[in-house]
């Protein structure tokens, strides 16, 4: 079977782990966890702004933000980027050693850092062509309610980093 993404480009499942024979999604208690808590994490992904335009714009202008259409890295250290923002957050990865923070909990912070920091893909950057698949032909998952995520993931509130000094040293633990 193929490997797909589901709600947002980026993160692929095997077809098989997350849809039956007849293509609607499986019973969460059917997929094994990693498949689970990733689509779990997706439902509450899409139509958030993009992680870069949120860099950009902050929380007091969010409406500035393009919607996120790919998500990137591991769950709940992961980057969500518009289209337009895709492409530095590739080039960060394979050009400006964002490759070495693959698999860790670092990504996000350091792809944040990166871009917070003025950091983009030059112009003639091509990035990643995708084959996209028309969202209405996807069934929806049946997936926890806010409770139920909350139990299982820590929440947390997003910080406005723009008046953060990220050259500061600061103690480690």
């Amino acid at each position: 079977m193929a490997k797909v993404s589901v709600g947002l480009r980026g993160w692929r499942f095997e077809e098989d782990a997350v849809f039956d024979e007849d293509g609607e999604f499986l019973p969460l208690d059917e997929m094994d966890e990693d498949a689970r808590d990733r689509l779990v994490r997706l439902a509450e992904l899409v139509a958030s702004p993009c992680d870069a335009c949120w860099l950009v714009h902050g929380d007091e202008n969010i409406s500035e933000c393009n919607v996120a259409e790919a998500v990137y890295g591991e769950l709940s250290a992961e980057v969500i980027v518009c289209r337009e923002h895709e492409r530095d957050l590739v080039y960060w990865y394979r050009e400006e050693g964002g490759k070495q923070y693959r698999g860790t909990e670092e990504f996000q912070d350091a792809f944040f850092e990166w871009f917070d920091d003025g950091g983009r893909a030059p112009e003639d950057f091509e990035g990643i062509e995708h084959v996209d698949t028309d969202p209405l032909e996807v069934p929806t998952p049946s997936v926890p309610d806010a409770e139920e995520r909350a139990e299982r993931w820590e929440v947390t509130d997003r910080i406005d980093l723009t008046d953060v000094d990220l050259d500061q040293d600061y103690p480690s633990n």
